[in-house]
């Protein structure tokens, strides 16, 4: 009984989840609040139709008694083919490397399955060898042996830790050797005024850190002024008063924080409906920068692939400017769905560049999709999300006053020489950066290894050699020494797109991330076209093979 009433959810789920892709491609109408419901309303039938199907597909994928998939998100192609993302738990705890994508034909068949790990799950025993209190302290004391030291590029030194959070039991799974760990959230202070919250997975044997992983994740740098000039925002009359507050958007604003390193700020709001002079003595100079960087990431997800907002529910994200004193950095944190912007050295330039506002809330998009670990090879591939999408949105922008490129922070002098923070036609001219991969880019700190698919990307958009585009000046190598000739970046990102959100998983490589590449090229324009062998001879000439 329980099959045939699942077979009933697939079939009747396809009108539902198709119609999510056709809505999401039209035009928006001029009731907000209708729209916003709307997106809510499709956002959760989908997922509740991959969770009336978690059962069913547990027990065909040949699960054990003591797993079951937790519905995620799911992805479904305009002829009804679904992609359903799944996390996994098993004996009611999280199994961490336990993510799965279920690839199904339009009437429910089970086409292929990419899991993050291969392993199965399997534990002797589920009575942990030591008590939660001590993971707690141990996570803690971890940490706590950081103090001063800087772990990322992107990073300032941590000064302290204030708060640890209790330690949960999971199943750690990330390394292919299943066993029993604790989660533990140990909270501080970076020596710039960024927050830290960094999650530890232990060993429930032993208590050794078996993971590290940052959730504040940021874009060092420093900027030279406000950069959008003169942009049309959209706002919010309440009585006598505009607020910058764009319900168009998903009620996404941004607020005030005066300086200071918690809540939500004050929203911006005045008389005249008119916003800054483009320079740094008005506070809402820089509010005119994070309103119109959040509102263009958002109509650039929107129009290239019908994604409604961030999390695809329809609901914006705040953004904070004129955080902490003297900062000279800029975050995303999943925690309070917030962006937030330091005002840099002596609080005179703000970090309000459009594709750092791209690059930093790409990451939510990451973290609401294949939720890539920020580490090794799948911690580089996060950050050159990052960087594609911001560039894409840089692209999308247009400004004058901005003009895209396919550098990263540009604007934000973060060497004081002019020069970009990253460079995407030839990663190593940072410095530090990867060109290609080799069997050691894993080992790198994840905005370098980034450099492999930041040029992967460039290569696929636009090929190799000396070039100018839009003003700018490129000579990008390949490691085989081909020639490449592009297909265009609006195509390189519908690849990169689909495979983030149908194919990747939490643990993808290099060499996954080209399976998944090819994949998504099939999907879209066809297996062994001109776009798939582009793909193909593109990774080749990064040294993916």
């Amino acid at each position: 009984m329980k099959r045939k009433l699942a077979a009933v959810a697939v079939v009747s789920a396809t009108a539902l989840l198709t119609g999510v892709v056709q809505v999401g491609a039209a035009q928006a109408a001029p009731a907000t609040s209708s729209i916003k419901a709307q997106a809510a309303r499709q956002h959760a039938a989908v997922l509740a139709v991959a969770a009336g199907q978690s059962g069913p597909l547990a027990q065909a994928l040949g699960l054990g008694a003591q797993e079951k998939l937790v519905a995620k998100d799911a992805v479904v192609d305009r002829d009804g083919t679904r992609h359903l993302r799944f996390e996994r738990t098993y004996a009611g705890l999280p199994v961490l490397g336990g993510d799965l994508v279920v690839h199904q034909s339009a009437t429910g068949g089970v086409k292929s399955v990419d899991k993050a790990v291969a392993a199965t799950i399997a534990l002797p025993s589920l009575t942990p060898k030591i008590p939660a209190d001590q993971a707690a302290a141990g996570a803690a004391g971890a940490v706590k042996a950081t103090v001063g030291q800087t772990i990322d590029a992107d990073e300032s030194p941590l000064v302290g830790v204030h708060q640890t959070g209790k330690a949960e039991l999971v199943v750690w799974a990330n390394d292919n050797n299943p066993r029993l760990a604790y989660r533990t959230t140990v909270e501080g202070e970076r020596a710039d005024g960024t927050p830290s919250s960094q999650v530890l997975v232990t060993d429930a044997a032993g208590g050794q850190v078996l993971s590290t992983h940052e959730k504040v994740q940021t874009a060092a740098g420093t900027g030279n002024g406000i950069f959008v000039g003169q942009v049309p925002l959209n706002t919010n009359q309440n009585g006598s008063q505009y607020e910058l507050k764009d319900a168009d958007r998903g009620g996404q604003s941004t607020t005030d924080m005066n300086n200071g390193q918690s809540g939500s700020g004050s929203l911006f709001a005045n008389t005249g409906n008119s916003f800054g002079d483009g320079t740094n003595n008005n506070r809402e100079s820089a509010a005119v920068d994070a309103q119109f960087g959040a509102a263009t990431t958002w109509d650039f997800y929107k129009s290239t692939f019908s994604r409604s907002g961030i999390r695809n529910d329809g609901v914006g994200a705040l953004s904070r400017v004129h955080y902490g004193s003297n900062y000279v950095n800029a975050f995303w944190s999943d925690d309070c769905f917030c962006m937030s912007y330091g005002d840099g050295a002596n609080d005179s330039a703000p970090l309000t560049e459009i594709d750092v506002a791209g690059h930093e809330m790409t990451h939510g998009v990451t973290a609401a999709t294949a939720a890539l670990n920020y580490s090794g090879e799948s911690g580089g591939l996060n950050e050159a999300t990052s960087d594609i999408f911001g560039t894409m949105v840089e692209w999308y922008a247009n400004l004058p006053s901005n003009p895209p490129n396919y550098w990263i922070g540009e604007k934000i002098n973060l060497r004081g020489d002019g020069s970009p923070l990253r460079y995407m036609d030839q990663p190593s001219k940072d410095g530090s950066s990867a060109d290609y991969w080799d069997a050691g880019v894993g080992n790198k700190d994840v905005h370098y290894s980034s450099g492999v698919a930041n040029h992967f990307f460039y290569l696929l958009s636009e090929g190799s050699g000396a070039k100018s585009i839009n003003g700018f000046d490129y000579n990008s190598p390949t490691a085989d020494g081909s020639s490449l000739a592009g297909i265009g970046r609006d195509k390189a990102a519908q690849i990169w797109y689909r495979a983030l959100t149908v194919y990747f998983t939490s643990t993808t490589d290099y060499a996954g991330a080209r399976a998944a590449t090819l994949s998504a090229a099939a999907d879209l324009y066809g297996s062994g076209g001109t776009e798939y062998n582009a793909v193909a001879a593109t990774w080749t000439a990064v040294n993916v093979n």
